[in-house]
């Protein structure tokens, strides 16, 4: 009787996914493919924060993701103390719930201090890092201060040393939120901080073992699939390759056009590349587009210069999925203008769909005024 011996079968080689298929993975789990009956904590958890350097950036992004939003739900969860403006991801201000705050502050600190050490922390020579976070403590939960008068403050101490850099010190070494009136839907206030100690009155969490993990598999969650570059933009953390690899028994993998290996949660979204997916208008510095190393799933090359000017990124507004055009509100008198100006020239049924869509926005963002939709067409 012959033996016969088995034979391992050679690994499958993962999926390649081409860039309609992230694009429309990414848009479904961003909330864009069709807008969700979340909750806007809910929505805020799922999306592991919105980007908030700008005050009504945060409503702008929700109106787009979620049905009926209403401002007043997330300018209620400010002023309750429920969700908070804090720098986190890339050392940059974003809006999350108080759990999350709580969470991933300590898990994002190396970002804050490599981004403090590679531009204002070469102007400390001599300044105990320790000693100032101290004094900074005392006098922001004395009185919530803004940056420029805490720096002053933090010179009568340390009078050769530029009060902006110490206040950059200040928010590096200490977890500051800023806090109510600024950024309440319909009110203007100081940009004014306290720490979350402070605020929320309990201290930032201990990172537990996983907790790293548990964060890059949620960015996979509304972000993926995803390579370790883009997960390292979007968090601004770096040497991440060691801790997916950690994870990869529990991870799927895919490529992309290029062979670039990309990561996802085994339950993550995978829609038909060719579904349908509606005009959306997006605020300036939505996640959306600062989430990845490679931004071909949401805009091509050619038009990724004309988002930005300076530091300063535009609105703008997705057709089929991808970043077609920038958009601005204008405001005169009692009405309200909308208007849009296309990258490239857009079909008759596009310019439909972009008009629909911003009138919408206009009866959000303006609803006392008249309202007109235009399409500048270079």
């Amino acid at each position: 009787m012959t033996k016969t011996t088995g034979q391992t079968a050679a690994p499958t080689a993962p999926a390649v996914l081409g860039t309609r298929a992230l694009n429309r993975a990414f848009l479904d789990r961003q909330l864009l493919l069709r807008r969700s009956r979340m909750s806007a904590a809910d929505a805020v958890e799922h999306l592991v924060g919105v980007h908030a350097q700008v005050p009504k950036v945060p409503y702008y992004a929700l109106w787009a993701r979620l049905a009926d939003f209403r401002p007043e739900e997330l300018s209620e969860l400010l002023s309750s103390r429920e969700a908070v403006r804090i720098a986190l991801q890339r050392s940059t201000l974003h809006l999350v719930t108080a759990r999350d705050c709580l969470a991933l502050r300590p898990l994002l600190q190396e970002a804050q201090e490599r981004r403090f050490r590679g531009s204002f922390g070469k102007r400390m020579p001599g300044v105990d890092l320790a000693r100032l976070e101290a004094v900074s403590r005392a006098l922001v939960e004395e009185q919530p201060l803004m940056f420029n008068d805490l720096g002053k403050a933090l010179t009568e101490l340390w009078p050769d040393h530029d009060a902006l850099a110490l206040s950059m010190a200040a928010r590096t070494v200490l977890p500051l939120v800023q806090i109510p009136p600024r950024a309440l839907w319909g009110q203007s206030g100081l940009a004014k901080h306290t720490t979350v100690q402070q605020w929320l009155g309990q201290e930032p969490e201990e990172p537990a073992a996983q907790a790293l993990e548990r964060m890059l598999a949620r960015y996979l969650a509304a972000f993926g699939p995803a390579s370790v570059r883009d997960m390292q933009m979007w968090s601004g953390l770096t040497r991440l390759r060691e801790v997916t690899e950690g994870m990869r028994p529990r991870l799927r993998t895919f490529r992309d056009a290029h062979g670039v290996e990309l990561f996802d949660v085994p339950d993550g979204a995978l829609p038909d590349p060719e579904t349908t997916a509606p005009v959306r208008f997006l605020p300036e510095f939505d996640n959306l587009f600062l989430a990845h190393q490679d931004r071909t799933r949401v805009i091509a090359d050619a038009f990724r210069n004309d988002i930005w000017k300076g530091n300063q990124a535009f609105s703008v507004v997705l057709v089929d999925g991808f970043i077609r055009g920038v958009w601005r509100i204008g405001r005169e008198r009692d009405g309200a203008t909308l208007v849009v100006e296309p990258f490239e020239r857009l079909s008759a049924r596009e310019r439909a769909d972009i008009e629909a869509e911003g009138a919408r926005l206009l009866e959000f963002a303006a609803p006392d005024a008249t309202h007109d939709v235009r399409i500048v067409q270079g």
